[in-house]
């Protein structure tokens, strides 16, 4: 009689079915290294050929222990200069990080190539690129339509109005251009309070007429005149209007004529913003662009100082248009008498107590 068969305790079944019993015993622990590097600066900035003032924004990179939160470089010297001798050291904001020139300061003008220096605290010195400032040709038209998506679940979200552009690329090659928005939508109350035990927010004026600045700073719409040199460039897409509301929506558009060297930073960023993790991403990399240490040069250095011509026109979205009705919004809960009696109207990147140029 044959002896019936059974699995060594050593046999490739008995490993199997004890890593099933005892799954953490049979699993080898993954101890990532944790990466480094070093802070370097960061540099953020523009000068166009419309009145200032500019802002130039400096930080440093931190590591992943900060979980790559930027830190803000403060009293260092920033100056702007020109190839035609002019200069102006720039004021610091606060400590926001931020420098800014004076609204009747420098200026950019076409043709001009533009030089950002730097001097850090610490005795670091850091120089951008020459840049060259280039007109930018006229937006001969903006408008908007209406989309409505049938299958949204909330009109809000998917349901807006598209803006669009219309102008005309010169007939020199070389060209890059980058498209951008600003809307601004004046205030009713300055500051919003909750109460955490009761959840009831009280809102306070603003003692001054005030707007509220939204951007898209993470949107990069760039383009090149290579396929259409000397053409017009028709129905340039530059953002869509929430339908959040029936009242009317101001906002700025902005078409700007970039060096190549910022067109092709821009590029890289634009890249790399949009990885989703997949296989054909982009391989992870620095985005280094015009900026170097002259006083420690093999101190990396991050980020762009550019010079661009400039071309705004305003646009006011009716949105009575759309379709259907936008979310409800929370009603206003004013006191009455009010302590304070109002709010200031801050003036930062987010808030101002300036009327816009064609606000009405």
């Amino acid at each position: 009689m044959k002896r019936p068969v059974t699995a060594s305790p050593y046999s490739p079944l008995s490993s199997f079915l004890l890593c099933v019993l005892f799954l953490s015993a049979c699993v080898t622990p993954y101890q990532p290294e944790t990466q480094t590097m070093p802070r370097s600066l960061v540099v953020e900035g523009l000068i166009t050929d419309r009145p200032g003032p500019y802002t130039v924004k400096l930080t440093t990179s931190a590591d992943y222990s900060f979980k790559s939160v930027n830190l803000l470089v403060n009293g260092a010297t920033v100056t702007i200069s020109d190839n035609a001798g002019n200069q102006e050291v720039l004021k610091e904001i606060g400590s926001s990080g931020s420098y800014q020139s004076s609204p009747t300061g420098i200026r950019g003008v076409a043709g001009r190539t533009y030089t950002l220096t730097i001097q850090t605290r610490d005795g670091k010195r850091y120089v951008s690129e020459p840049e060259l400032l280039k007109a930018t040709p006229p937006i001969l038209k903006a408008y908007y339509e209406f989309r409505e998506d049938p299958y949204a679940l909330t009109s809000d979200k998917i349901s807006g109005w598209d803006v669009y552009i219309d102008t005309k690329d010169p007939e020199t090659s070389g060209d890059y251009y980058q498209w951008s928005w600003t809307h601004y939508e004046q205030l009713v109350a300055c500051r919003s309070v909750t109460d955490s035990r009761t959840n009831i927010t009280t809102d306070y004026y603003c003692c001054t007429p005030c707007w509220e600045i939204t951007r898209c700073y993470d949107c990069v719409n760039i383009n090149s005149d290579a396929n259409i040199n000397g053409k017009a460039i028709s129905r340039q897409f530059i953002m869509r209007v929430p339908f959040t509301s029936f009242s009317r929506y101001y906002l700025e558009v902005e078409q700007k004529m970039i060096s190549r060297g910022a067109y092709q930073f821009l590029s890289s960023v634009k890249k790399l913003t949009r990885n989703t993790g997949g296989l054909f991403d982009a391989a992870p990399a620095s985005v280094r662009g015009n900026i170097r240490c002259t006083s420690h040069p093999t101190e990396v250095a991050y980020g762009y100082f550019g010079a661009a011509g400039i071309s705004v026109v305003p646009l006011t979205v009716e949105r009575t248009s759309g379709i259907g009705n936008p979310p409800a919004g929370r009603p206003w809960n004013f006191p009455y008498p009010s302590n304070p009696p109002c709010v200031a109207c801050e003036n930062n990147e987010y808030r101002t107590p300036v009327k816009p140029q064609w606000f009405n």
